[in-house]
């Protein structure tokens, strides 16, 4: 099992930039694909980032790719995500969420069905 906790989400004005953590306890890290979802108020957790076990793989949705960049140091059990280009369509709590995986170390997940644990999410809030 592995425990998740988020950190770094606050008010930020569009057209800036924010960094969240994500630290993870527990089991090896390095066994675990993980991915960064966002959620808004009546809507379903989306993706946002996904990265592989060995973090040479990622993932985005379209409409972060080329602003947002996840990576990880599986030497400190962390994963980040690097948020520029902040817009407030981008508001939203921010979870990342651990995915076992005994597939190869390039595979990435994108669905939220897939993963097994969540932290408890952070929020980010960006006006205009």
């Amino acid at each position: 099992q592995v425990q998740l906790v988020e950190s770094g989400g606050r008010l930020v004005q569009a057209g800036g930039s924010l960094r969240l953590s994500c630290a993870a306890s527990g089991r090896t890290f390095s066994d675990y694909a993980m991915g960064w979802f966002r959620q808004t108020p009546g809507k379903e957790r989306e993706l946002v980032g996904a990265i592989s076990r060995g973090g040479a793989t990622t993932y985005y949705t379209p409409s972060v790719k080329g602003r947002f960049t996840v990576s990880r140091d599986n030497a400190k059990n962390t994963v980040n995500l690097q948020m520029n280009s902040l817009r407030p369509g981008d508001t939203a709590i921010y979870y990342c969420a651990a995915k076992t995986s005994t597939y190869s170390s390039g595979t990435y997940f994108t669905s939220a069905d897939e993963y097994n644990y969540w932290g408890q999410g952070t929020q980010v809030t960006v006006s205009s």
